[in-house]
C-alpha cells in the first residue's frame, strides 16, 4: 500500500500535537505538501473533538507528500527523530493522552525496513528507550480545514508562540546550517 503520486511519495508520521510536526516538515527542501490528520484508530471520520477525547485510538499525524529525488525517507524519519521526543509515552509536552503518541504509519515493507533502522539508529542519541510504533497505515483522516497549516495561518496564537515558533527557529538555524 505505498502510496505515490507521478514524482512524489507519502509518508505519514505522528510526533504530538500535528500543528507542530507540521510547522516543522513544512519547511523541509522537497517537501510538496503536509496534510494534518488522524490515523491507526477505529473511528470512520473522525473529528478532532473525538480524537481529543482518546475513545477513538487515532493519533495526531501528518501526511507528508514529498519529491524522492530532493529529500529521502530516511531524511524525514532522521527530521522526525528531531521534531519530538520519542522517548515519552502517549505524551509530547503538556499534552498528554494517546493522540499524541509518538507512531510512524508505513505504507511498504521499504518504509517499514527504513523506519526500524532509523529507530535503532536514533536510540543511539536518547537516554531513555524509544517508545515509538511502527505500525501499517491503514486510513489517513485529513483534519479539518482549521488545523492546516495552523502555524502559518496563526503565528501569533499564544500555543504557537509558546510552544511552535522555538521549535521552528531551531530548524532554521539547523536547515541553514546545513546548507552549502
Amino acid at each position: 500500500m505505498s502510496e505515490s503520486t507521478n514524482q512524489t511519495e507519502v509518508a505519514v508520521l505522528g510526533g504530538g500535537c500535528f500543528w507542530c510536526v507540521e510547522a516543522v516538515f513544512q519547511m523541509l527542501p522537497g517537501v510538496k505538501a503536509v496534510t494534518s490528520g488522524y490515523a491507526s484508530g477505529n473511528k470512520e471520520k473522525p473529528t478532532y473533538k473525538e480524537v481529543c477525547s482518546g475513545n477513538t485510538g487515532h493519533a495526531e499525524v501528518i501526511r507528508v507528500e514529498y519529491n524522492p529525488k530532493q529529500i529521502s525517507y530516511e531524511k524525514l524519519l532522521a527530521t522526525f527523530w528531531e521534531a519530538h521526543d520519542p522517548t515519552t509515552l502517549n505524551r509530547q509536552g503538556a499534552d498528554r493522552g494517546t493522540q499524541y503518541r509518538s507512531i510512524i504509519l508505513y505504507g511498504s515493507e521499504a518504509q517499514r525496513a527504513a523506519a526500524e533502522k532509523s529507530k535503532a539508529e536514533a536510540q543511539k542519541h536518547f537516554y531513555q528507550p524509544i517508545v515509538t510504533e511502527i505500525v501499517p497505515l491503514k486510513k489517513f483522516f485529513p483534519a479539518e480545514d482549521y488545523h492546516q497549516s495552523y502555524y502559518r495561518e496563526n503565528p501569533d496564537r499564544p500555543y504557537c508562540r509558546a510552544v511552535i515558533y522555538p521549535k521552528v527557529e531551531m530548524f532554521k538555524k539547523k536547515l541553514k546550517a546545513a546548507q552549502p
